[in-house]
């Protein structure tokens, strides 16, 4: 079962007003309904949504939609949910705002529809109930989406989530306007926004893990790349030591540069602030990582002047 199953699922069974039952059934009839022989015909993959459609009309309508069950014939294999509307449809869909009095559709629903906070949330779950994904935060990304028929229809559902500061967007693919967001954070809020309060608990404990688990990832990242650096400057002063031991012998180095040589051939491996400790231990003469840093670049100067 997908994480957007899940969603789907308890936003299907949670108890609104009259007023917001009437705006999630208008987003999902407007975004779903296919019209065959003066009947509506809608369906879903979700049994939960299938189960709320046919309560939501039965209590705002009092008509019993007929139901079918078939098996989805491609991949997934997955049940479809197949309600049939033959009783009232032009009223059902005047009242829901989807035609206007001469049967013409609408490109947004009136204002009653949409006319409060509670509505607009519930027109939105309606909208993904009928149209939308989520990825489970599980995934290599996270990524929320509605995949609309219509352009008005997606313009629409942007500004109204947009309206909450989602800062969605709008993406044409394959011919249909793709609503999505990407942002973590502004997914989580979405969840909330639909009242899906048990799957945001599940998203932001997945979403703390993976933070974490980048956060140590990166740790250990910039450990590996320190030591890296650490090795490749070693073996950058051991170059120039052998340069110059090669063609000119180290007898020309002085004291402190000598010093530095030496240590650096003994230990070849060891960091700057390593290596300043073990020559301070071993000569009882303090040096400092920056002092010892001083010396290899006097070392370096000398192995570019030999040709």
């Amino acid at each position: 079962m997908s994480f957007a199953t899940d969603v789907k699922d308890e936003i299907s069974n949670i108890t609104l007003s009259n007023s917001e039952y009437i705006a999630e059934l208008s987003a999902f009839i407007r975004n779903n309904e296919h019209m065959i022989d003066g009947h509506i015909l809608l369906y879903t993959e979700n049994m939960y949504t299938a189960k709320r459609i046919y309560a939501l009309l039965k209590r705002l309508y009092g008509i019993h939609a007929k139901m079918e069950t078939k098996q989805n014939t491609t991949f997934n294999k997955n049940n479809v949910y197949y309600m049939e509307i033959d009783d009232k449809v032009d009223y059902i869909l005047k009242d829901l705002s989807v035609i206007d009095e001469e049967g013409n559709y609408l490109d947004s629903p009136k204002e009653y529809i949409i006319d409060s906070d509670d509505e607009i949330k519930a027109y939105i779950r309606g909208a993904f109930l009928a149209k939308g994904s989520i990825n489970d935060p599980k995934t290599s990304q996270y990524h929320l989406e509605f995949l609309f028929d219509k352009k008005y229809e997606s313009v629409l559902v942007q500004r109204l989530l947009n309206g909450f500061d989602l800062n969605c967007k709008i993406l044409l693919r394959d011919n249909k306007y793709m609503v999505y967001l990407k942002d973590s954070e502004k997914i989580a809020d979405f969840l909330k926004l639909i009242k899906a309060y048990k799957s945001v608990l599940y998203y932001e404990n997945i979403r703390a893990y993976r933070e974490e688990k980048n956060v140590i990832n990166r740790l250990n990242n910039c450990e590996q790349a320190n030591t890296e650096k650490i090795i490749q400057t070693g073996l950058n002063q051991l170059r120039d030591i052998e340069k110059i031991e090669k063609e000119l012998g180290l007898d020309i180095l002085d004291e402190k540069l000598l010093v530095a040589a030496t240590y650096r051939k003994k230990y070849p491996e060891s960091s700057l602030t390593e290596l300043s400790e073990i020559i301070s231990l071993e000569t009882d003469s303090h040096i400092t990582k920056s002092g010892l840093n001083h010396r290899f670049r006097k070392i370096k100067e000398i192995a570019d002047k030999i040709k």
